[in-house]
């Protein structure tokens, strides 16, 4: 019982005592009394009965106006400092309000002055655990970094199939499906959501039976990639691995890795690359065969006619003309598929101009020099090809005008970067030019099938001819696609040191579960939670507002996973009302060609799949979203926790339990609020801050946590 009900019934006790003493007055006094006395008395109290009436009342109000002073002044001062201190003892920085008695008062602030001492010992104690650790998170730090720069995608789960780590490849390799990529591959998440859980089994089976150290099988998403999947075993942890050891047995492991490779682009190619010499070889087979017989025909009958002989060079000739086509042809489509298997990355164009003058001075013996330099441009290309063409067109200018001396020369014209291979004294025609942008590269020894023309193109460029003639110079000038800075940065240095050491792991998921429990039955600390929250056109969703935005982020293992968050703004297929406009800043034309709520349910639905959901007035949010399970058929019937409710449960005296309110309560920063992933993140970090409160008051399951809230007086609330 609270303390405003322990008022209530304060009251009621007081005014039936009252009440009760008034009776007994009466009783003795007239029990005593007969003949005249007794009817003086009775018409005494008929006449007066209503003042009497009214005299209990004003008693009875004087009481509760006494009884309510007396417990806002000496009660409930004391109730919420016990539920501050509860707070503080989760958020250490906190600090009870003062209020009440003067008494009271000064015995807050000594536990205020005691809480500062104790925070500063403890701050003492984490500084030294902080550094002692220092060593232990510079290595976890590198392992980070390491998984999340492999090439291959990598997958660690527990026997149960729960992932427990991933790296950025492994989460590219399965963006775009359902929930946006995230939806399918997550901390706390089912493997077999990727992959066939036969798939696996079989691999773990053969762990033991094929003495093997790993396994691997093809797979193939649902976007159509072909993935080789290697599966290796992870012992328990003191576990043999001594080579030459007897196989583990299956309770030998903790879990296994996956390793993943995509081969649909290496599979495509060398299919084609099969493919070409197949046709090669069937469609050569009947030329080669028909210039063997003219040439021995033309050796052996030398006494053959004019007309004959030269029926047969005509053979020879036709033969080999067409030959040399179909050779050509298969060598064009060989250099297709190189192009299409090159990688483009972002470097510095100052770095671009360095690596060429390096390779054109010592693959070419020219004298290279750099002048007129914009140092801030960033180029998005297939370095080592760019610089095999401009090698190769150094090479031509020295072999075939005897040029000595190159100079380089960058800079930017709007979305283009201007890489000029410049030099003096010598101009050429533009047939020559295009001579040499379509021959095959061939550079000290080194060719390849490919053109310049073919390199300019799959960077996304041109090369252009062009003179000088008040300098007279001419220069060959490379146009590549140009990245600003400020992205490139992002990319090349902000994704190393943000998102290096993602939160794409969390070992602790190792550990066993008792899974076979009820999900009422269990502990609030194993389960995963989606934490998530809306943005309306509106506040009265029955009345024909809708959802315009849908923000949420996971909780596993009691860690708030900002890397597997979701955001998605929605059509409404209405008008936006200004009012709404003003508090969360969507307007219609951010809302305009984002898809309508019937295309966003499913995706959000396979977001939220296998967690509890939680949200602050949650009964706000899922009355928007019951409304529209009619109409899109998607039902969210997954258990959920009301943080406006567990405050209630926590903190019963306390006058609010706004969202901001709690916040400050418990020590959490409030941002981005009124955005639906930021108002997410806040509920997330104050759920957190609440579970170690509810797990004092006995609140451990998520049975238990439903209860409570469903008993608080705030449950009864409804849209």
């Amino acid at each position: 019982m609270n303390s405003r009900m322990k008022l209530v019934a304060a009251v009621a006790v007081a005014c039936t005592y009252l009440a009760g003493v008034l009776a007994a007055a009466v009783f003795i006094i007239a029990s005593g009394l007969e003949g005249q006395e007794q009817a003086a008395m009775d018409a005494v109290l008929e006449r007066r009965l209503g003042a009497v009436v009214m005299v209990a009342l004003f008693a009875c109000a004087f009481l509760f106006l006494i009884l309510r002073a007396v417990h806002e002044f000496l009660v409930l001062p004391p109730a919420r400092a016990a539920e501050e201190a509860g707070a503080m003892l989760e958020e250490p920085a906190s600090r009870l309000s003062i209020q009440g008695s003067g008494e009271l008062q000064s015995l807050l602030g000594a536990v205020n002055r005691l809480a500062e001492q104790h925070q500063a010992r403890d701050e003492e104690i984490d500084a030294r655990i902080r550094a002692a650790n220092a060593a232990a998170e510079a290595d976890r730090n590198r392992f980070a970094v390491l998984m999340s720069e492999l090439a291959q995608g990598v997958i660690v789960c527990n026997m149960d199939g729960r992932v427990l780590l991933y790296n950025r490849r492994a989460r590219a390799l399965f963006a775009g499906g359902a929930g946006q990529g995230m939806a399918a591959l997550g901390l706390g998440r089912s493997i077999y959501g990727i992959f066939d859980r036969h798939l696996i089994a079989y691999a773990l089976e053969n762990f033991d039976a094929r003495r093997s150290a790993h396994r691997h099988f093809v797979a193939v998403t649902e976007s159509g990639r072909l993935l080789r999947v290697l599966v290796a075993p992870i012992p328990e942890a003191g576990a043999a691995a001594a080579a030459g050891d007897e196989p583990q047995a299956a309770g030998g492991y903790s879990g296994y890795m996956t390793m993943i490779e995509d081969m649909t682009e290496t599979f495509d190619s060398e299919s084609t690359r099969d493919q070409l010499l197949q046709d090669l070889t069937e469609t050569s087979r009947g030329p080669v065969g028909n210039l063997r017989a003219a040439a021995e025909t033309l050796y052996d009958y030398t006494d053959m006619s004019a007309e004959d002989h030269q029926r047969f060079l005509t053979v020879v000739r036709d033969e080999a003309a067409g030959l040399a086509t179909r050779v050509e042809a298969a060598a064009r489509t060989f250099a297709a598929v190189l192009k299409s298997r090159w990688p483009l990355e972002e470097m510095l164009g100052a770095d671009l101009l360095t690596a060429a003058r390096r390779r054109i001075t010592d693959r070419c013996g020219l004298q290279v020099s750099i002048e007129d330099v914009d140092a801030g441009v960033w180029v998005k290309v297939d370095g080592f090809s760019m610089l095999q063409a401009m090698t190769y067109f150094a090479a031509r200018l020295r072999d075939e005008y005897k040029i000595r001396d190159i100079k380089l020369r960058l800079s930017r014209d709007g979305a283009m970067a201007h890489v000029d291979l410049i030099w003096s004294g010598v101009f050429m025609s533009t047939e020559t030019v295009m001579q040499w942008e379509l021959d095959a590269l061939t550079v000290a020894g080194e060719s390849s099938p490919l053109t310049v023309r073919d390199i300019v193109e799959r960077n996304g460029g041109e090369v252009w001819f062009q003179r000088d003639h008040a300098a007279y110079r001419a220069f060959f000038r490379f146009l590549l696609p140009a990245i600003s800075a400020q992205d490139a940065v992002v990319t090349a240095a902000g994704v190393a040191l943000a998102d290096s050491r993602p939160e794409f792991y969390d070992f602790d998921l190792f550990k066993s579960e008792e899974t076979d429990l009820a999900l009422d039955d269990r502990v609030l600390a194993q389960l995963a939670f989606t934490v998530f929250d809306t943005e309306t056109t509106g506040l009265e969703p029955s009345a024909g507002d809708e959802i315009i935005q849908i923000g949420a982020v996971r909780i596993v293992n009691r860690r708030l996973l900002r890397h597997e968050a979701y955001e998605q703004l929605i059509d409404p297929q209405r008008s936006l009302p200004p009012a709404s406009v003003k508090i969360h800043g969507i307007t219609a034309e951010m809302l305009a060609g984002q898809p309508p709520i019937a295309q966003v349910l499913p995706v959000f639905r396979a977001f939220v799949a296998d967690t509890v959901l939680v949200a602050h007035n949650a009964a706000f949010d899922m009355r928007f979203l019951e409304l529209k399970e009619a109409a899109t058929g998607i039902r969210f019937d997954r258990p959920v926790l009301d943080t406006f409710l567990l405050s209630a449960v926590l903190f019963p005296n306390q006058e609010t339990h706004r969202l901001e309110a709690i916040a400050e309560r418990l020590g959490v920063s409030v941002m981005g609020r009124h955005t639906a992933v930021g108002d997410a993140i806040v509920t997330a970090e104050v759920f957190l801050k609440m579970l170690p409160l509810l797990a004092e008051k006995g609140i451990r399951t998520l049975g238990q946590a439903r209860e409570a809230s469903e008993k608080t007086y705030h449950a009864r609330i409804s849209y």
